[in-house]
């Protein structure tokens, strides 16, 4: 399967979006601390948080690598296949992102990046552009988008969650 869009590897540079796409941004505070972020890293890695969440993932592996083909599933009925495009996994940062294959309801790429900033606060920042690739995607319009912002903020809440770190 061939990615269905040209800028792939573009959510390294936040905030990006390119002509006809709707971006994305979110950013969550997860927590403090080294042992915070380390946890955070490993969930975001090892698709922890998605399955957290409730989505399907069936991965090419057990962790985020460039190359690895994913399958989200989403209510047990709609399957997104995506292809990781990039990983870090840095002393403060670490992440990945993906981006869609043909038969994914969006077209476009989405990270999932957790950095710690220098007074050790950890965030979850989701960055995307998208637009619907499939009939139902296109129907929904502005609820889409409501959606994928929902789930933005529902990853965040989640990790915070998995790391035990209070809100």
């Amino acid at each position: 399967m061939s990615f269905t869009y040209d800028d792939v590897g573009a959510t390294r540079e936040t905030g990006f979006c390119p002509p006809g796409f709707h971006p994305l941004l979110v950013r969550t505070r997860i927590g403090e601390g080294e042992e915070v972020f380390r946890r955070a890293a490993e969930a975001v890695l090892t698709w922890e948080m998605h399955r957290a969440m409730g989505v399907g993932v069936d991965a090419g592996a057990d962790r985020a690598a460039p190359g690895v083909d994913v399958t989200v599933t989403l209510a047990g009925v709609i399957k997104a296949p995506c292809r990781v495009v990039w990983t870090v996994e840095e002393r403060r940062r670490a992440g990945w992102a993906y981006g869609t294959l043909t038969g994914h309801p969006e077209c476009g790429e989405e990270s999932f990046l957790v950095d710690r900033t220098g007074d050790g606060t950890v965030w979850l920042t989701v960055n995307a552009f998208s637009r619907a690739s499939k009939w139902y995607a296109r129907a929904g319009g502005p609820a889409t988008r409501g959606l994928q912002q929902a789930y933005a903020r529902r990853c965040g809440a989640v990790l915070r969650r998995l790391c035990d770190a209070p809100e």
